[in-house]
């Protein structure tokens, strides 16, 4: 049976389910489920949330009940086949009579991989995927990246004049978004387990790096700074609430000196090797501390650094009204940059919102030969 209008509209519900999770279910995957009798009538649904262990697919086929036999499930994602914490999804959609299974994409997971859908087909069950896949896929974004780049998805956040400044001067601390934007900055917070920022901006600004969405989230924010240095200041604001919400230090800085009184404030000091400059070691040390996606909100030389090394997924400046000119004030991506046209890092899948004065410009590196 080929795809429907409501084999469309009830796959975007399924994926308006899964959206409801996050903040919740990382470093897992976002997942929703609609379950349609054989008569076309909606009869369960169901959401993924970490914390209550049973999966979307389960939820839904609970409130469905015998009405499921014969009918329809809309997954958002491939359900899957392996034992883990819970049974395989796949078994309960056999044993509750699901005839047709509707499912974007397949799960990237290699435990999952292809093997929910080989399993239901091989039950008998109808299996039809590719609906809305660009969207599922970008719904999860940062789980396929979690397992097909084996580390967390990076999104880049830029506030920047109209001329790509991101302060006044070097080592002077500028606000340039307004009320609105700042507002949409905490939702970009809110999807991420991590915020990370260079020893810089630590210094200079004095962040608090909080989620203030006023979202439930699952975990707490995790605030990392790269600072060799070790110049974060004891009396900041990232060192004085380390009990709300965990501060990493990533340094090559072994100095007790300056390692000690940080340690004091509840900062975690982690050795990486090559320091700070290593975004590959920190990385891999989020990846290790199941942090599946990082929004970055350095600096220039941060930006620069991670655009250089090849490293971001996505990109988001915040763009302001305003003009600030000279020769002093900080372009937004430094680093080395690009030699020739023909090197500069080309953007797809661009977006653009307005919130209050300021826009907000999104899109993806575009990685294809």
């Amino acid at each position: 049976m080929r795809p429907n209008s409501i084999d469309i509209e009830l796959t975007e519900r399924a994926l308006d389910l899964a959206a409801k999770g996050i903040g919740m279910v990382s470093p897992n995957p976002l997942v929703g489920c609609v379950i349609v009798s054989p008569e076309g009538d909606l009869i369960g649904e169901g959401t993924y949330l970490a914390e209550n262990v049973t999966h979307a697919e389960i939820l839904a086929l609970e409130q469905a009940g015998e009405r499921a036999r014969g009918g329809t499930a809309y997954v958002s994602l491939e359900p899957h086949a392996h034992h883990g914490r819970t049974p395989p999804c796949t078994e309960a959609l056999i044993d509750a009579g699901i005839k047709r299974v509707v499912s974007p994409i397949e799960d990237p997971n290699p435990l999952v991989s292809g093997r929910g859908f080989e399993r239901l087909r091989s039950a008998g069950i109808e299996v039809v995927t590719g609906i809305l896949a660009d969207k599922a896929a970008r719904l999860n974004e940062k789980f396929v990246c979690w397992h097909k780049m084996e580390r967390p998805f990076v999104h880049l956040k830029l506030a920047v004049s109209l001329d790509g400044r991101i302060s006044l001067k070097e080592s002077v601390s500028t606000a340039l978004s307004g009320e609105a934007a700042l507002k949409r900055v905490h939702e970009l917070r809110h999807e991420n387990d991590a915020i990370l920022i260079g020893g810089t901006t630590a210094l200079v600004d004095n962040p608090s790096l909080t989620d203030r969405s006023g979202l439930p989230r699952r975990r707490p924010l995790v605030r990392v700074v790269l600072d060799n240095r070790l110049r974060l200041p004891c009396n900041s604001k990232l060192a004085q609430t380390t009990a709300e919400a965990p501060t990493l230090v990533m340094t090559n800085c072994i100095d007790p000196l300056l390692t000690e009184p940080l340690m004091n404030c509840g900062v975690e000091i982690i050795p990486v090797e090559r320091g700070a400059r290593n975004l590959e070691g920190v990385l891999d040390e989020l990846k290790r501390r199941e942090i599946q996606s990082v929004l970055v909100e350095g600096g220039t030389a941060v930006a620069g650094a991670f655009i250089d090394a090849g490293l971001v997924d996505k990109i988001t400046l915040m763009v302001a009204p305003i003009i600030i000119g000279g020769s002093d004030a900080p372009v937004a991506i430094g680093g080395k940059g690009a030699e020739t046209l023909a090197g500069a890092l080309r953007l797809t899948d661009i977006s653009i919102e307005r919130h209050g004065e300021d826009i907000e410009i999104t899109a993806y590196p575009n990685r294809r030969k």
